[in-house]
């Protein structure tokens, strides 16, 4: 899995002009679901976003998690994480897993921060959205679970 993590002080998904997710401060989590990820996937990764340390303390030092600091999360599924731009220029998405399988873990991923206590916002899996956010910083952090072990 693969997931763009953003602290905002707002965060806001939109369907057809309908805000279906929002969340004020915490954190904005673009994921991506790989071809072979699995929920162990998920729960690794749900742990790791919980548990980064991406607020400041009264120093300035970046020592708090979201569970530290009682924030949220705005879960938006993003499968063009997965492009691959090194051949061509229209980029390919076959790293990314089936649709009906991805669904499943961002659900999966979105349930294991439940179960950490984080309050959970989300898209509408498949559908066109927008996404509005004040980035806080701004802090941007990327994750793959394959990559770097999150």
């Amino acid at each position: 899995m693969r997931a763009v993590i953003q602290r905002v002080s707002e965060a806001s998904v939109r369907v057809d002009d309908i805000a279906i997710g929002q969340i004020r401060h915490g954190l904005l989590v673009l994921l991506g679901v790989g071809a072979g990820d699995d929920t162990a996937d998920a729960d690794v990764l749900a742990e790791k976003v919980a548990n980064l340390r991406v607020f400041s303390d009264a120093d300035g030092r970046f020592n708090h998690s979201l569970l530290d600091v009682g924030g949220a999360a705005l879960v938006v599924s993003q499968f063009t994480l997965y492009a691959d731009t090194r051949r061509g220029r229209r980029p390919s998405f076959s790293e990314a897993a089936p649709p009906a399988a991805a669904a499943l873990l961002i659900d999966a991923f979105a349930a294991a921060l439940r179960r950490l206590t984080i309050e959970v916002a989300t898209g509408a899996f498949g559908a066109r959205m927008q996404v509005a956010l004040v980035n806080d910083g701004p802090v941007t952090i990327v994750l793959d679970t394959e990559r770097n072990g999150s």
